[in-house]
């Protein structure tokens, strides 16, 4: 099942407050990206996140979820209804995500 457009809406309007939130459609699902650095996707109507520890614990009850067969487990975001959380979440997680390997 891929995700929906008004889905994809919802989630960028929460994170509206941070700078630099962008998204690339792929193979109908979406990956998230902040200030340039990958921080999750949403895949079949779920905002899932990289589980990186900063993550982990911000959002210590979080399950782990496959954004789809194959791929390593992610943390799934709950509490996608408070804008507040969800930039924390970001905010959090950005100094330990990967710098994007240059082209």
């Amino acid at each position: 099942m891929a995700s929906s457009k008004k889905y994809l809406d919802f989630i960028m309007g929460q994170l509206s407050e941070l700078e630099d939130v962008t998204f690339r459609a792929m193979m109908g699902e979406y990956i998230l990206y902040y200030r340039g650095k990958i921080v999750g996707g949403i895949y079949d109507d779920r905002l899932l996140v990289k589980p990186v520890e900063s993550a982990i614990r911000y959002m210590p009850s979080a399950t782990y979820e496959l954004p789809y067969k194959g791929a390593k487990e992610m943390l799934l975001v709950d509490d996608v209804d408070s804008k507040e959380y969800l930039t924390g979440l970001f905010n959090e997680m950005f100094d330990e995500l990967p710098t994007p390997k240059k082209k």
